[in-house]
């Protein structure tokens, strides 16, 4: 098993489809990129960065987001994020992330993620009333 270490980094991307769109998702009225679909492709960056590290039966999950949703992109461009691992505090994971359309930056921010054992953790999820 390779070592998590401070500094991972990784890529992803999307096409902006009417189904991403702040209008398809409720999140606003326009055909443009949804602040909830880029903060989704984010936490994909961050989760697919750290899947390697972990051990068998581990994953992660989203705790926290600080993103700012900067500029609007429109259907059928493409959104990039990268992500880097900025802490390492125990079992919660610190990333920075960035979203960029053709035009430039249309997002950033700090996400944490924290490890956990996902039979336990799926098991107290099911356990609640």
């Amino acid at each position: 098993m390779m070592e998590l270490k401070v500094g991972l980094t990784n890529e992803v991307s999307e096409e902006v489809t009417h189904n991403r769109t702040a209008e398809s998702m409720g999140s606003g009225l326009l055909p443009v990129y949804a602040t909830p679909a880029m903060i989704a492709l984010m936490e994909n960056c961050c989760c697919y960065s750290v899947a390697p590290y972990l051990e068998p039966g581990q994953g992660t999950v989203g705790i926290a987001v600080n993103i700012r949703h900067v500029s609007a992109t429109v259907e059928g461009r493409k959104v990039r994020v990268c992500s880097e691992l900025k802490a390492i505090d125990g079992r919660k994971l610190t990333f920075s992330v960035t979203a960029y359309d053709e035009a430039g930056v249309i997002g950033e921010g700090e996400h944490e993620r924290f490890v956990i054992d996902s039979a336990r953790f799926m098991e107290k999820a099911k356990g609640k009333s």
